[in-house]
């Protein structure tokens, strides 16, 4: 817990108790195999990310000598202590996992992960000329020598460290090389010759464990360990406000594979002398290293085969067809006489491209606008913008290319659509635009009118298969004329002409919108009213809204929390937040969407929302939160944060011990929340054909 006037869970340890309930997917039996192995991938790559993201700023402060508590809030050392302390524990488990439950489980179905030793004849010829014939030119074997010979390691990249000792003096003391496993060119997860029947497989970094005597002759090959260097992904504009941003952008993105150490990590088994002079050949201090298991890079499990066995993994849960507007004949008439609102995955994201394709051949449409965040490799969405251009629409896209990984993908579509006659506007200085809006104008009868979509994911095709989130179509003269004014914003940078009267939008009104909305609770709870809240979001960090909400649960105000991610609130406490329940929900697909329903004296308000609760969103970001103003949609949204708040399979209590308990209902029926919410739009799809075709 956080030194403050008020309790707080320090935001990254939150993190990782985030990443432990993945890890939880992992080895959880009821799980399928292939499933459990995904998750594995899952909390990999999440480690990594953060590692090169949160953990390389505490290494920064700690090289700077930035330790006492009057220049920050929290001492990196201590911070970094407690990271490590934390994920050594988790790395343990991993590897416990993987050794303990998911190898046995493998070899139940005849799949069998093999090492050098284990190889029979056929096996080893295979690989000895895999090595050959695919390998040789990427493992580039490096002998270290002491202040002479510093190799660098690239960013992620996988490393054999070799303990040697020269066969004409074996008395000499040992010497040291490293060799590159080159799974940046090739398969991790190598198919082996094998029975029928049966799958064998070898690990990429066991194929170079069995060759590594090739490449040093004159020495016996005393053991092998795996290294790996993850570098700081920090791109360090010096200054935001001054020249070009987006070059700026473009020369960081070249630098980000060569940046400082943000975590070494090697093999628990290596021997502490090899440990000390890696630590010496590569400038690394004790709170660089970090001990793993035999393997490392685990989000290569992405990538592991599965011989067809699809009764392995998950069962499909296919999406399903929105037939109000993928079936109306005009689709805009159809958002005219009425709000849609979707469910990714749950729905299919047909209807959200259709709104795009149908605008770009429309001969009445005049101009499209949209923001993009992330955006996917393939993409149809893109593409309509591009042929809306052809078809003589004036098309603007807003990107943020400050998107942390999608930096240089956003860039490479804005000059593709640039290329193609779009008119295109960047990031701002110091803020970050997250909204996830579009807009449509059209001519009808010589009169303008404007069709918005509203969401709380991104424009991507691939995710929505993936997240769940919420999209709200609508030609509501209320939502669509304070979207304009957004995008006005967004393109002109002045202020709007009037205000949001509707919209909560970040940098005008959201954070103080969002506070009078939790004031009108705590002013009813002390009158004696009836005061609840319903927040679901991924994260909870910002100081002011905890303390806010704290200050409800003292007044009475009754608030339930769902929080995928980090939650830095201490729910439960005697006296302070006793009225604050918090759970967490992890399972097949990410839970992205954010959800705010006020009591607000029985006329509930409800809105959906690009914006988590940190500090980044409320302050420094371009974040959109939108009212439902369709009763049957707000009572379709309570229906759907009901059974999320029913869920006893896949939910988990947040408390302040981070011990991530499975949550008990009482109920004797097991309810898994995604899969009841997919059923539930089910019911209502089959339910509207048999009406007639209203799937409402």
């Amino acid at each position: 817990m956080a030194e403050n006037s008020f309790p707080l869970i320090t935001r990254d340890l939150s993190w990782l108790s985030f990443n432990y309930r993945v890890l939880q997917e992992a080895k959880d039996p009821t799980v399928p195999l292939f499933e459990r192995i995904k998750f594995l991938a899952i909390y990999s790559s999440n480690l990594d990310e953060f590692f090169r993201v949160r953990m390389a700023n505490h290494r920064n402060l700690l090289r700077v000598g930035k330790k006492t508590k009057k220049e920050l809030e929290f001492s990196p050392k201590q911070i970094v202590r407690n990271i490590q302390e934390v994920v050594t524990k988790q790395q343990e488990e991993v590897s416990s996992i993987f050794e303990n439950e998911i190898i046995p489980e493998l070899k139940k179905h005849n799949i069998y992960l093999k090492r050098r030793l284990d190889l029979n004849e056929e096996q080893r010829e295979f690989v000895e000329d895999y090595f050959k014939d695919h390998m040789l030119p990427f493992v580039q074997p490096v002998l270290l020598v002491k202040d002479k010979i510093r190799p660098f390691l690239n960013n992620a990249a996988l490393y054999l460290t070799v303990l040697l000792l020269a066969k004409d003096n074996p008395e000499a003391p040992h010497e040291y090389a490293i060799v590159k496993i080159p799974s940046d060119h090739l398969p991790r997860f190598i198919k082996l010759p094998s029975p029928e029947n049966r799958h064998d497989l070898i690990i990429l970094d066991d194929i170079v464990r069995h060759s590594v005597s090739w490449m040093f002759p004159g020495y016996d090959i005393e053991d092998t360990y795996s290294i790996k260097l993850t570098r700081d992904a920090e791109l360090y504009i010096d200054d935001e406000f001054a020249g070009d941003l987006i070059q700026k952008i473009r020369d960081s993105l070249a630098k980000r594979h060569v940046g400082p150490a943000s975590r070494f990590v090697y093999d628990r088994e290596m021997p502490e002398e090899l440990l000390e002079s890696l630590k010496d050949v590569f400038d690394l201090e004790k709170y660089d290293t970090l001990e793993e298991g035999r393997y490392h890079n685990n989000f290569d499990f992405f990538k592991f085969p599965d011989f067809g066995l699809t009764q392995l993994k998950d069962p499909p849960m296919s999406p399903l067809p929105y037939r109000d507007l993928e079936g109306a004949k005009d689709f805009y008439k159809a958002i005219k006489e009425r709000d849609h609102l979707l469910h990714y995955p749950y729905h299919a994201y047909e209807s959200v491209v259709r709104f795009f394709e149908e605008a770009a051949v429309d001969p009445n449409v005049t101009h499209i606008k949209i923001i993009q965040y992330r955006v996917a490799k393939r993409s149809r969405i893109m593409q309509a913008l591009m042929n809306a251009v052809r078809s003589g629409k004036q098309v603007s896209v807003f990107i943020e290319v400050k998107a942390r990984f999608d930096e240089e993908a956003n860039l490479v579509w804005g000059e593709r659509l640039e290329k193609a006659g779009v008119k295109v506007h960047y990031s701002f200085p110091g803020v970050k635009v997250h909204s996830k809006l579009a807009l449509v104008r059209r001519l009808e009868s010589n009169h303008e009118r404007m069709y918005a979509y509203l969401s709380t994911g991104n424009f991507h095709e691939d995710t929505a298969k993936l997240y769940t989130d919420m999209g709200l179509f609508t030609a509501d003269k209320r939502i669509v004329s304070e979207v304009a004014r957004v995008f006005s914003y967004l393109e002109t940078v002045k202020q709007p002409p009037q205000p949001f009267k509707h919209l909560l939008v970040g940098q005008f009104n959201l954070r103080e919108g969002l506070e009078a909305l939790i004031d009108f609770e705590i002013r009813k709870a002390k009158a004696g009213k009836t005061a609840k809240i319903i927040l679901k979001m991924n994260s909870l960090q910002d100081p002011t809204m905890i303390k806010k909400l704290y200050e409800a649960s003292q007044a009475g105000v009754n608030i339930k929390l769902i929080v995928r991610g980090i939650c830095c609130l201490v729910p439960g406490v005697k006296g302070l937040s006793e009225k604050i329940q918090a759970i967490s929900i992890v399972d097949r697909f990410l839970e992205h969407s954010r959800i705010f329903i006020f009591y607000h004296g029985g006329r509930e308000r409800i809105y959906l929302s690009s914006a988590d609760w940190m500090v980044r969103n409320l302050s420094y970001r371009i974040e959109t939160c939108f009212p439902i103003l369709d009763a049957k949609l707000r009572r379709e949204i309570k229906d759907y944060i009901n059974i999320q708040l029913r869920d006893n399979v896949k939910s988990r209590l947040l408390d302040e011990e981070s011990t991530n308990d499975y949550y008990k209902n009482g109920s004797d029926m097991a309810i898994r929340s995604q899969v009841e919410t997919y059923y539930y739009v089910k019911r209502k799809l089959d339910n509207g054909a048999k009406q007639g075709g209203n799937s409402k």
